[in-house]
């Protein structure tokens, strides 16, 4: 016990002996972390671990009907949590809460490569799940979602996602093409709406004295094509649309540059390929970008249209519209935004082989997609050009 602490869940978040084997209490802050803190932390970190733990055992299981998770759950959830935070602790060389989907992502790559068993990797990603939902409610934070999911009862190895084949991601790709608006012209000022015709005038080749209401209705925007489009390519994670930045674009050249401060792991300077296709979309995004006011104070590659960062949540609604637009099945498959990147892995390596699919993937890991050999920006976009 540091500075007089409690260090167990007392009051109403009290574990009584009969409900845990072998007089067990739920630590609030484990002996591991208090090892690698300062008096100062310990206090700090021990508010924030009680305010969560007290969450998942009061309502978390089912906020709604105010269900907590069983004590003996917790208990074995609480060291889980408390093992990843010591993880990215040591990692980072200082304390820091709360932790990110970055973190998560991170963390399960760790554990996906480790020497546990199937089980261990399976309830350790479930902790997380949980800790993901206190999260949400306390920070507003998007829910976690990964790359691998592991079958807790040991049943199964690690596996992805379901992934979109070939006929799937051209069916995406073209219906994404249909996707987006722009705004109403009956809502826009004198000023925007002359920007606005430039803009179609542009598009449609056409003088902007001559753009006609029935333009603007045959106008579709090009964030969200872009959004899937550039995703289809490079394979984005939704942390990394919800952080790309117009800087990382080079139409030019048809390539994402991702700086190591801004990837997604933050484990290297990236250089992905794009088709020129999607060059070309991002490049006509970029032009109506430029007319739409949430903008103007941020390099922000893509926003809401209430200004905030798109997540895994609003990803997914896109892509599973999208999907059942072109009679996708998305009933009865595992499908989310981390389909598009498992597709880019599979096919990539089909195509190609595991080098090219490590470079355009982003993987630094040698034992993600196997010894690092990067391959030439030409060949992969070859190969992308043949994915759909």
């Amino acid at each position: 016990m540091k500075n007089g602490l409690e260090t167990t869940l007392k009051d109403c978040d009290v574990i009584s002996n009969s409900q845990l084997a072998n007089d067990r209490r739920i630590r609030i802050v484990p002996q591991s972390q208090e090892g690698f803190l300062t008096d100062k932390q310990v206090i700090d970190y021990h508010e924030y671990r009680k305010n969560l733990l007290s969450y998942l055992l009061q309502i978390g299981k089912d906020p709604e009907k105010a269900k907590g998770y069983s004590p003996y759950t917790l208990y074995a959830d609480s060291y889980r949590q408390g093992n990843f935070d010591l993880w990215l602790w040591e990692r980072d060389g200082e304390y820091n809460v709360p932790p990110t989907q970055h973190d998560a992502n991170a963390y399960m790559d760790h554990i996906a490569y480790s020497d546990k068993s199937q089980t261990a990797k399976g309830k350790a990603q479930e902790a997380l799940r949980r800790y993901s939902k206190w999260l949400q409610h306390k920070f507003g934070q998007n829910k976690w979602e990964f790359e691998y999911s592991f079958d807790g009862s040991g049943q199964s190895s690690a596996q992805p996602q379901d992934f979109l084949t070939v006929d799937e991601r051209r069916k995406v790709r073209q219906e994404a093409l249909n996707a987006g608006t722009i705004p109403s012209r009956s809502n826009m000022s004198q000023e925007e709406r002359r920007q606005w015709d430039g803009y179609i005038a542009q598009l449609l080749e056409k003088p902007r004295h001559e753009v006609t209401d029935e333009d603007w209705g045959d106008i579709t925007g090009w964030k969200i094509t872009s959004i899937v489009w550039t995703s289809l390519d490079a394979g984005l994670r939704p942390v990394e649309v919800g952080n790309a930045k117009t800087t990382w674009v080079d139409t030019a050249n048809g390539i994402l540059r991702i700086p190591r401060e801004e990837s997604s792991k933050n484990e290297g300077n990236w250089t992905v390929s794009l088709t020129e296709r999607t060059a070309s979309a991002l490049d006509h995004w970029l032009s109506e970008r430029e007319l739409y006011g949430r903008y103007d104070d941020t390099d922000a590659l893509w926003l809401t249209y209430r200004g905030n960062p798109y997540g895994s949540q609003s990803l997914n609604r896109w892509l599973c519209k999208i999907c059942k637009k072109r009679d996708i099945d998305v009933e009865n498959r595992s499908i989310s935004w981390y389909s598009i990147r498992h597709s880019v892995g599979t096919l990539m390596t089909k195509e190609r082989d595991l080098a090219a699919t490590k470079s355009q993937l982003r993987h630094k890991s040698v034992k993600t997609t196997m010894k690092y050999d990067a391959a030439p920006v030409e060949d992969r976009k070859d190969a992308l050009d043949k994915m759909g």
